[in-house]
Order: C-alpha cells, then structure tokens, then sequence
C-alpha cells in the first residue's frame, strides 16, 4: 500500500465523515461550555485574588497553582474514575467539562489579574472621587478596560482548552478524536485519524486568526 491509499484513502475518508460530524458536534458542545464556564470562574477568582480578605486570596492563590501544575489528562481520570469512590458520579460529559473548567478558571484567572493589574492606579482614586461604588468602579470603569487588553491572550486560551477536549476521549466520551479511532479499528485504515486532524485545523485556524489580527491591533492602538 502507498501513502495515500494508507492516510490519505477518499471511500474510507467518506465512510467515516458522518461518525467525524458526530463527534465535532460533542467537541464544539464540551469545549463551547468549559469556555463559558472557565471565563466566568476565571473572573470571579481574580477579583476574589484582588480584593478578598487575605486568607480567602492565599486559597485562591493556591486554587491557581495547583489546577495550573496538573496534567490535565490527570485530572480527567481523577474526576471520573477517582469520584465515584466518594460518592460523586459525573457522566462523562460533566467529568470532561469539569476538568476543563477547573484548568480553564485557573489560567483565565491570571489573565484577568494581569489585566486588571495593568490598569493605572489613577483610575480608581477618579472613581472615588467621583463617589462611585467599588461594584460600579469595577463594572463600569476597571473591566472594560482590562477585557480589551485581555481578549488575545483569553482568545488564546480558549483555542487551547478547544484542543484539550480532545483528552475527553479517556471518559468514554465520544468526542471528535474518539470517534475518528473507533473508525479508524472498523476500516482498519488511519485515514479517519487525518480527517479529525483536518478538521480540528479548519475549526481553530479561524481562531488564531483572530488572535493575531486582535494581538495586531491592539498593540497598534498602545
């Protein structure tokens, strides 16, 4: 056999598209809710970082640390195989999803601080000197200015936890990568393991498209 009858095979390619479909509709659906997820944790422990009382900030701090430290293949078999000996049984898409978002909040969460760090200080002595809140100072002053400066490396972020979903395959979820191995054993051909690949490159190229053309512009606008 060549090498396109073996990786590059258009019956088997056909053949296995509908099985491929199938599961980057699971993938787009675990990564699509972990983003979610991971953006609004990530937040909400980065001004918890910030401004909580020092001993919740150093359990924050110590949340990052670890969630950025474990693999996170790691955590998948933990979540599903570890819990259920503690009585906690997630169904594989929760196990996926809730490992992706404790890994997402974690980074998500320094992004945030970073960005809300690079607002000058100014800002918010003209916020109480115009007498508003710390909620309103934050929601209406300090965040729309971090999120424009932390959009690339979150959008970058995201492209990321989109790849990883391809770990939700260790759960017996039938993701994209898992459904391109199961017909890669029916065909007994690898062709189906380069479609996933193509089609993994056509649903994030987009992605980092937008991460260069937002990391451009932005920098262009300091």
């Amino acid at each position: 056999m060549d090498l396109f009858s073996t990786f590059f095979n258009m019956p088997v390619l056909l053949n296995s598209l509908p099985q491929l479909l199938s599961g980057l509709l699971v993938t787009v659906q675990i990564g699509i809710t972990s983003i979610i997820c991971g953006l609004i944790g990530g937040l909400f422990l980065a001004i918890t970082r910030l401004y909580a009382p020092t001993i919740i900030q150093v359990l924050v701090r110590g949340y990052i640390d670890i969630f950025r430290s474990i693999p996170l293949l790691v955590l998948l078999i933990v979540v599903y195989y570890a819990l259920p000996f503690v009585g906690i049984r997630l169904s594989p898409f929760l196990s996926a999803v809730t490992a992706l978002t404790l890994v997402s909040a974690a980074y998500t969460a320094e992004i945030f601080r970073a960005g809300i760090e690079a607002i000058p200080h100014g800002q918010f002595e003209a916020s109480a000197a115009l007498g508003l809140s710390n909620r309103h100072t934050m929601v209406d002053v300090i965040l729309p200015q971090a999120i424009r400066i932390v959009i690339p490396p979150l959008t970058n972020n995201c492209i990321n936890v989109m790849k990883d979903t391809a770990l939700a395959s260790v759960v017996a979820m039938p993701d994209l990568l898992k459904q391109a191995t199961q017909a890669q054993a029916l065909s007994a051909n690898p062709t189906p393991l380069i479609g996933a690949a193509l089609i993994y490159l056509i649903l994030l190229w987009p992605m980092v498209y937008v991460v260069a053309r937002l990391e451009k512009r932005y920098s262009r606008g300091r």
